[in-house]
């Protein structure tokens, strides 16, 4: 499994990956379960938005539950609160929306598993370093099950794999994606995994604003992996990090 090197919350992620027992990385005190929901069907980006804001509102008036969200959205590019306009290579190849996440340029479709993560960091420690370090361990143990390793590089946001072909240099592509917002120490937006995505709509963009470096998915690696198995690792590697799940109906 690729582990963090040089994040500032390193040490902790250190600890855990050394320690014994049943310990989650960032699971709550009292170990409540968080609903996990999966839409089987594409999801409207904006209806998405406003879903998943309902219930950060929600969580932090003590009116809803924890939530992880699974789905995929149709072709669309979305724009981070640091985003660059001449990042934005094709724009009218798909739709084009705002977003209050961090990060850049990223772009969505089918193929490609989104997790909105809906989270109360009041209960697991208030640290948005411990946060991101969590969301980059979960995705590197689900990849993991399928014997992919997982890299975390310093200056270079979300998780990367190492390519190598014979007579040529090896290269890193990247493979998940993170980008988060709190409000009022509540999480929403999250991390999106390339399963099978039409890689060619990525060039519409540069992606996270990351000229130097590509993107690949499961299947591009020669996984033939479905939808349902990367729900299970992803669902098994939640737990490990963050503690235990219960299903729950989708937001909408």
């Amino acid at each position: 499994m690729g582990q963090p090197q040089g994040h500032i919350a390193g040490d902790m992620l250190d600890r855990w990956l050394n320690s014994e027992g049943p310990e989650t990385l960032l699971g709550r005190p009292d170990a409540r379960p968080v609903g996990w929901s999966i839409s089987r069907g594409p999801v409207d980006y904006q209806a998405a938005v406003a879903a998943m804001e309902a219930r950060a509102d929600a969580i932090a008036e003590g009116r809803g539950e924890e939530q992880v969200w699974l789905l995929e959205h149709p072709p669309l590019y979305t724009a981070g609160v640091t985003a660059k306009a001449g990042d934005l290579i094709a724009p009218g190849r798909f739709p084009v929306f705002k977003s209050g996440r961090g990060g850049q340029y990223t772009y969505h479709g089918p193929g490609q598993r989104v997790a909105y993560v809906m989270l109360d960091l009041r209960e697991r420690g208030r640290d948005v370093h411990a946060f991101v370090t969590a969301l980059e361990t979960w995705i590197t143990e689900a990849l993991a099950a399928f014997n992919v390793e997982g890299l975390i590089r310093p200056g270079r946001v979300g998780v990367w794999v190492e390519r190598r072909q014979p007579g040529a240099d090896a290269r890193e592509d990247k493979i998940a994606a993170i980008g988060v917002k709190l409000r009022r120490w509540v999480s929403f937006h999250g991390i999106s995994l390339n399963v099978e995505p039409n890689l060619s709509h990525f060039d519409g963009i540069v992606p996270c604003g990351i000229r130097e470096h590509g993107v690949t998915s499961l299947v591009d690696l020669g996984l033939p992996v479905t939808m349902d198995e990367v729900d299970g690792a992803l669902r098994g590697a939640f737990a490990r990090v963050f503690g235990p799940t219960v299903e729950v109906e989708p937001p909408i």
